[in-house]
């Protein structure tokens, strides 16, 4: 007998095999038949609602107990999102009643679910529950099993889960699959205090491919162990395995980090060179390398080069425009976008905010941030209460700033505050940020920020004994102020410096220059910030303990190696402080050098004498 199946139909397709069962001769055998009927109807269903009626179908059919079209109908379900609906379907809603028959639920089926809830944001953990419900059963699992286990562990993070399993790898003899040994990587990396298990599955493993080492890369770059990541990856090219496109969307991301430009660059020129497929993702990967490594101009004319965008692309040009001081351009491209029919979302907010923040835009901050709902339905989360709480600190409202945290509809977080007390320290409202400080410390004692914060006040007002008391409390409570950091790109070698440095085989010849330093922008009209000292010590000291801020050594090392008219390009891990931005511009004229600082915040562009960011540091 011929069941004849309407692909453009479902509802068709199930009442024309319904009818044609109805009138079989009652002694018919049609299992095979209707098997194939419904895996064809699975096949082409695309809704939620035709699914019910293919549910319906089995019902009726009798299929229920079909391992394959149970399978097929969990791998439906989850292709459009309904997995819940499929399991409920699948296995009993109480997870302590028996299986109605086990015996018809095979590896490949529970595969499917586990692989299923293993892809989706929030239910994660319930593809390790059918884990155990297979194993519960009896049900072996295999190769296939343990790779969307092992990614469910990756995404909740949890590390004595991930070991278990890993556990259960060894026992089965799994252990030499190389698609479980790049997921075991994958799984360690995302585990905190896993990556030295991550480290050696990946030195145990063959390593043959670029999975393998994507995975280790890929790990490394996402715990901010950069310099780590693009040392693996020249391993990677010595031992002659070819990346891959997602091999380098991970090296990207660790240049990204590095500030590293003429990696940066070389990466580019890499992918050219031995034809990796340009996916989207490595496109906006260097999209957001560049703008993130101070060529904003060339992270423009790739992203003008794209024939698709994302929101992604739009985002990282906008958020690159922002860290650069160029909020009017970035405002542009926001409204650009808009023009286009490409919907801004959350993170598309923050980044237009900020770029009004770090442009002194006022008024458009307050239109963006209105349009928000009004325009998007988007409701703020406090990440863009943020934005405005720094665009209004930054423009020197502070009152205003604060009686926006004021009328908040959601908790200020210490974030906010933070940001608050800051602007009080820059526009001179020391009472209100001392005020706010102490409070902050209250909510939050094991916050060194906090301390820092008031410690800086303190050391504006030349309050000493004060400022004692809250390093003897910072002491007690074992804080330390977090060391300032500056990297520094020359010749493809990655350079830091802190504070005081001297690990250098060069620090003779490099406080030597920042000695001559001193005195030529001390001539050209450069006066010391002494109040950034937080020591009681006398004015000549302070100032040489300003000359030894990290950023200082970083500048004049690369005054020493490079040629007269070099650009200068350093990265730093903290906000760069009020002196070391004056000093800088003043450098940028005395020695003609272009200087680009990476902050934590944004990027400065030295030239002249002056600052992109127009002092909205």
């Amino acid at each position: 007998m011929h069941f004849p199946i309407i692909k453009t139909n479902l509802s068709g397709a199930i009442t024309t095999t319904l009818t044609t069962l109805k009138h079989l001769p009652p002694h018919t055998t049609k299992p095979r038949v209707p098997e194939q009927t419904c895996l064809t109807l699975l096949q082409s269903s695309t809704t939620l609602s035709s699914l019910t009626q293919i549910h319906a179908l089995i019902l009726k059919l009798g299929l229920h107990n079909n391992p394959l079209v149970l399978t097929k109908f969990a791998s439906t379900s989850s292709n459009f999102n309904a997995i819940h609906y499929a399991s409920q379907f699948l296995f009993p809603s109480d997870q302590n009643t028996p299986l109605p028959n086990p015996i018809y639920y095979d590896a490949f089926l529970f595969n499917t679910v586990i692989r299923a809830y293993a892809q989706t944001v929030d239910s994660k953990s319930t593809a390790l529950h059918f884990y155990k419900t297979m194993l519960r059963y009896g049900v072996v699992p295999n190769k296939f099993t343990y790779p969307f286990v092992l990614k469910a562990c990756a995404g909740i993070t949890d590390l004595n889960l991930g070991q278990l399993v890993h556990g259960f790898v060894v026992k089965l003899g799994f252990e030499d699959c190389l698609h479980v040994q790049n997921t075991m990587v994958h799984m360690y990396c995302y585990c905190e205090g896993g990556d030295g298990y991550a480290r050696k599955v990946f030195d145990e493993s063959p390593k043959s491919d670029s999975v393998t080492w994507s995975a280790m890369i890929g790990g490394y770059a996402r715990l901010g162990r950069s310099a780590e990541a693009v040392g693996l990856f020249r391993e990677m090219q010595v031992a002659g395995v070819r990346p891959d496109e997602i091999t380098m969307v991970s090296v990207l991301s660790a240049c990204t980090d590095l500030g590293a430009l003429e990696l940066g660059k070389w990466l580019e020129s890499y992918v050219e060179r031995k034809e990796i497929t340009k996916s989207l993702e490595l496109c906006n990967a260097l999209i957001d390398m560049f703008a993130k490594c101070g060529d904003v101009d060339k992270a423009m004319k790739l992203f003008r080069r794209m024939s698709t965008r994302t929101i992604v692309s739009w985002t990282s040009v906008i958020d690159g425009l922002a860290m650069h001081g160029r909020g009017l351009e970035a405002v542009s491209l926001f409204d650009e976008m808009v023009e286009r029919g490409v919907t801004p979302d959350d993170v598309a907010f923050i980044g237009v905010l900020s770029a009004c923040s770090h442009s002194g835009l006022v008024d458009k901050g307050h239109y963006y941030f209105n349009s928000m709902q009004k325009s998007f339905g988007i409701v703020p989360k406090i990440e863009h209460h943020g934005c405005m709480v720094d665009l209004l600190s930054r423009a020197g409202l502070v009152r205003e700033a604060l009686e926006f945290v004021r009328k908040m509809p959601i908790e200020p977080n210490q974030i906010i505050w933070r940001s608050i007390i800051t602007a009080c320290h820059a526009r001179g409202e020391l009472k209100l940020g001392e005020s706010i400080s102490k409070e902050l410390i209250k909510s939050e004692p094991m916050h060194e920020s906090n301390y820092v914060l008031l410690l800086n006040i303190y050391a504006k007002l030349l309050r000493w004994e004060k400022k004692t008391k809250v390093r003897e409390m910072m002491d007690m409570k074992g804080m330390k102020k977090i060391p300032g950091s500056t990297m520094i790109e020359l010749n493809n070698e990655m350079y830091e410096f802190v504070a005081g440095d001297k690990s250098h085989n060069q620090y003779k010849e490099i406080y030597e220059m920042v000695e001559e330093m001193g005195k030529k922008i001390k001539r050209a009209g450069y006066v010391p910030t002494t109040s950034q000292v937080l020591l009681d010590i006398d004015e000549e000291d302070k100032e040489d303990a300003l000359h030894k801020h990290s950023e200082k050594l970083a500048i004049a090392f690369a005054l020493l190696k490079t040629k007269p008219g070099t650009p200068i390009r350093i990265v730093k891990n903290l906000r760069v402080c009020e002196d070391c931005h004056c000093a800088t511009k003043f450098i940028s004229k005395v020695y003609d050098r272009e200087i680009v600082v990476r902050d934590r915040n944004r990027f400065h562009h030295f030239k002249n004498g002056l600052c992109s960011c127009g002092d909205f540091w």
